[in-house]
């Protein structure tokens, strides 16, 4: 065909004329939506601890951004929480809500959407469902703080059988530990050991003597009070994430080596912002797991030592797991995980 004639092919590595490049219209670009179903069945619990990690490490290595965590309370007992992040190519924002009374209407404590964009241009890339994704990341920080700060390899209580503390639960089978039960709620313990095959509900005061104890509560009262741990003790606190909100007297976190997620974000809401305001605690006498990770802040130093972390939950958490749905479903968009997935297309 003639060079220049109407309909002819490019050559390769030309550019395209003005008037031409006009007329070109962008094919359209359906967002996915990942529903709970979605979520859970894209990335396992071993593989959310893997990414939370690795989640933790880059943010202690000043690697991936995260503006501290932003509250808009909704009385009586409610909030509104939105939690951005960025790093590994990726942009997050999570509008999440936690309503501890919801379960009581009929509806699940947590709930929200998570944005998850491309860092380089901005791109919207997908939509996930805030419940599902909060839960395994929530799970994979108590074990991921356990393995690195706990001794032996006994069972670990899990105190609370609601949604997050299903998810620690199942990480923790998950990474080979065995699991124990006790919730205030007798019948949601019940349901959640049936679910797990059976067994390992057992007595309050066997769950909080355990050698590894992960509190997954609304965090509406102190479960641990002045005096209660033992030597070599481990408690992961995953419950008291907001202001107002408490699972351990100070008194017992005085007594205890402290890590916790993040300082900035810990020190204003949940366990530990409680002794900062006492100036019981300051920075220098805490450590963040992404450092006891690298090395560069002392984790469990001896055997008979009492370790704490307390978790306020990151959006650097929610980013990699956000990141590691999405990489599986652009990898194979047609794998049963993302069966009955739908995809939008906001500019339509």
């Amino acid at each position: 065909m003639p060079r220049g004639r109407r309909g002819g092919r490019a050559r390769r590595g030309a550019l395209a004329s003005p008037q031409r490049e006009e007329q070109v219209t962008l094919p359209s670009v359906g967002i996915p939506v990942f529903a709970t179903r979605h979520v859970y069945a894209a990335v396992d619990p071993a593989h959310a601890v893997e990414a939370v990690r690795a989640a933790f490490l880059a943010h202690a290595r000043g690697e991936w951004l995260m503006p501290s965590k932003v509250y808009v309370p909704a009385p009586p007992d409610g909030d509104f929480r939105a939690m951005p992040a960025r790093g590994g190519g990726y942009a997050v924002l999570k509008w999440v809500t936690s309503f501890p009374s919801n379960p009581e209407r009929g509806l699940p404590t947590v709930g929200g959407i998570v944005l998850l964009s491309d860092a380089a241009d901005g791109r919207l890339l997908a939509l996930l469902d805030a419940g599902a994704l909060t839960a395994l990341r929530t799970g994979a920080a108590a074990v991921l703080a356990a393995e690195t700060l706990a001794q032996g390899d006994g069972p670990a209580a899990v105190i609370g059988c609601g949604v997050n503390g299903r998810a620690v639960a199942r990480t923790f089978l998950a990474r080979g530990r065995q699991v124990v039960l006790w919730d205030a709620d007798g019948e949601r313990a019940r349901r959640l050991a049936e679910e797990l095959g059976g067994g390992g509900l057992v007595p309050r005061e066997e769950a909080f003597g355990a050698d590894v104890v992960a509190t997954v509560t609304p965090g509406r009262e102190v479960l641990l009070p002045p005096g209660s741990l033992r030597a070599g003790q481990h408690v992961c606190l995953m419950g008291a994430d907001g202001p107002g909100k408490a699972e351990i007297a100070v008194e017992e976190l005085l007594r205890a080596r402290v890590v916790v997620d993040e300082w900035e974000q810990a020190s204003h809401n949940g366990d530990v912002s409680r002794a900062v305001e006492t100036a019981a605690l300051g920075r220098d006498d805490v450590s963040e797991l992404g450092r006891v990770l690298l090395g560069e802040e002392r984790g469990r130093t001896a055997a008979d030592e009492i370790t704490v972390f307390d978790s306020t939950g990151l959006a650097v958490q929610d980013l990699a797991v956000a990141a590691a749905v999405y990489e599986r479903w652009r990898e194979d968009p047609d794998a049963e995980a993302f069966a009955g997935a739908v995809t939008i297309d906001p500019g339509a």
